[in-house]
């Protein structure tokens, strides 16, 4: 392991999916001698650098932590001008490219930092010198992340090179299963033995140990040597986007909602509660499940009764680990965004009414978040008002609205008689 290759890597933004899985991936394999990273915080690019270019990475198995490390990272702040200069030049060498930031959003902006224009200047240097094929993997959890980048990094380019510079790049959509998470508070650090990412930052990223990672079938004309070989690669990705939004994030939400319901404090606490964990199954199964499989039942071994039983009892082990340290309250934060049409709750429910279900246990998630989001009161207005503009389909709409109003009535009982089993009740 370590930099004792001779491919170049580069990310964007050292978060925890960067860190933990990009970064730790590339060390692991020995095929890389230099990992190149833009960070736009610069507390956390002088820390690093303190560091050495070393960064503390701790990674949640089933019955341990376990300490890992990267070394001789080096990382750019994009807005200083030498430095966004070094990044196109890593950028032209490079053979893997790792995005790793908060949103799609953050793609493009007016600044000569933004990702989409070093990606640019990048990946015309590349042509000019004949640098690599190379291979972008978008990790900004959006189904269509890499679509949305290749046609803002494409479209900086004058219409005359684009031919040459798309022969030598493929940007790549992501299925990243792998939970994680960066704690803040000493406590929470001192209390898991945690290792901080440096010694000046107050801070720690912790990851499980998972590394199933399913990214788009490289299109080049030649077959594609990775350097990140875990990685493995689909013909067709979005049946896999899909079962990790409605399936994974959706009972991730689902779970994390009652949690906060019954008072819980973390993930791993929701075994405690009589019949939750076969409730949030059934919810996987029998809403989720049953949808998906109608829905791409002939793509994957996956989208079969037995295969989709297997994913389920394995990811909900995962989300209940204890030595993940996964807290109810970052698990449901952002309830708005949750509560998008098309996001994992409502865009769940609408698909397990698409093909034919009753998603009723989702109805109640949905309840959850949205008395999270409007301090514990039932509004359709606020609904009304977070779907505005998708324009959702009137039927539906109402009938979804309806489902979470009935929903919501389950968690007033709730309240009222203080009888937990009362949601493990559901038909």
């Amino acid at each position: 392991m370590g930099l004792t290759g001779n491919r170049t890597y580069v990310g964007f933004g050292l978060g925890a999916i960067q860190s933990g899985l990009f970064l730790h991936e590339a060390y692991q394999s020995g095929a890389f001698r230099r990992l190149v990273v833009a960070e736009v915080l610069p507390g956390v690019v002088s820390a690093v650098r303190s560091a050495g270019g070393k960064i503390e990475i701790n990674i949640a198995h089933h019955d341990r932590i376990e300490q890992s490390s990267v070394n001789s990272i080096e990382v750019l702040d994009p807005a200083l001008p030498d430095e966004r200069q070094h990044l196109v030049d890593a950028v032209a060498e490079a053979g893997e490219i790792g995005t790793a930031i908060p949103s799609v959003d953050y793609y493009a902006t007016d600044q000569p930092s933004s990702l989409h224009q070093i990606l640019s200047a990048g990946l015309r240097k590349k042509v000019t010198i004949g640098g690599p094929q190379a291979v972008i993997y978008t990790a900004e959890n959006n189904n269509h992340a890499a679509e949305i980048l290749n046609d803002l990094v494409i479209g900086e380019i004058p219409s005359r090179y684009q031919p040459s510079v798309n022969e030598r790049v493929c940007f790549l959509n992501t299925v990243i299963g792998k939970m994680s998470q960066v704690l803040t508070e000493p406590e929470e650090i001192q209390r898991g033995a945690l290792s901080r990412i440096t010694p000046d930052l107050e801070r720690a990223f912790l990851v499980e140990a998972f590394n199933r990672i399913l990214i788009s079938k490289i299109q080049f004309d030649q077959p594609f040597d990775r350097g990140i070989t875990t990685f493995i690669e689909k013909e067709h990705l979005l049946p896999f986007e899909e079962a990790k939004l409605y399936g994974h994030n959706a009972v991730h939400a689902l779970g994390g909602y009652l949690g906060s319901f019954f008072g819980l404090h973390y993930m791993a606490d929701v075994k405690a509660v009589p019949g939750m964990v076969d409730f949030l199954r059934r919810a996987f199964i029998e809403e989720a499940g049953q949808a998906l499989i109608s829905k791409y039942q002939h793509v994957d071994a996956l989208f079969t009764a037995q295969g989709f039983e297997t994913y389920v009892d394995d990811l909900l082990q995962r989300m209940m680990n204890p030595f993940l340290m996964d807290r109810i309250e970052r698990v449901t934060r952002d309830p708005a965004r949750k509560l998008g049409w098309n996001d994992r709750l409502i865009g769940t429910m609408r698909m397990v009414l698409n093909q034919g279900g009753q998603p009723v246990r989702f109805a109640l998630g949905a309840a959850g978040a949205l008395a999270a989001l409007h301090q514990g009161s039932f509004s359709s207005d606020v609904l009304d008002e977070l779907w505005g503009l998708d324009k959702p389909d009137e039927e539906q709409k109402v009938k979804i609205i309806t489902m979470i109003e009935e929903g919501w009535n389950v968690l007033h009982r709730w309240r009222e008689n203080q009888a937990t089993d009362l949601v493990f009740d559901i038909a």
